[in-house]
């Protein structure tokens, strides 16, 4: 399931950097807008994450970090979700995402399930420690174990196979 990625890394400088950033915070507002049709979709789901992964794995951590702070808080400004409460542990999960997304990539220039697996297993528990300081309720810090695993089935398995169908590219 190895093979080589074709990985790119991009400056601030770069107008491809905000190019592909931009698309990918489109993406991380449509797609949570869908999931939030469906009751707790949000919750279960966890649709902010997805584009963050994929920009941050694919074309590096300046890109990802975009995606990574811009997504949440453009989406909380225009549809108040996610609310202000829960928006610095979400910025926080998101940083962390991109930033071992893009050193797993970087580290072993191939898309793997292991490295995905790692990535979303690393940024949901140190997460979920950063949250539990922020908020100090132990059962809201852990809500994404709770209910959120589908969400991290889609980000590793649906993560893996959009990489995968753009690894050349």
């Amino acid at each position: 399931m190895n093979s080589t990625i074709k990985l790119y890394s991009y400056n601030f400088s770069s107008a491809k950097t905000y190019l592909f950033a931009t698309l990918f915070v489109v993406g991380n507002i449509v797609i949570p807008q869908l999931a939030h049709l469906i009751p707790q979709g949000g919750f279960i789901f966890l649709p902010i994450y997805f584009f963050t992964l994929i920009a941050a794995y694919k074309y590096g951590l300046k890109v990802g970090l975009l995606t990574a702070i811009l997504s949440p808080v453009i989406n909380h400004l225009l549809f108040g979700m996610p609310p202000m409460a829960v928006l610095p542990a979400i910025l926080v999960k998101s940083v962390l995402l991109a930033g071992v997304a893009a050193y797993l990539a970087r580290r072993s220039n191939a898309v793997t399930l292991v490295n995905l697996v790692l990535a979303v297993l690393f940024y949901q528990v140190a997460g979920t420690l950063l949250e539990w300081a922020l908020v100090r309720d132990f059962m809201v810090a852990i809500q994404d174990f709770r209910i959120g695993i589908p969400g991290m089935l889609l980000q590793i398995f649906g993560g893996f196979g959009l990489l995968k169908a753009i690894e050349k590219r």
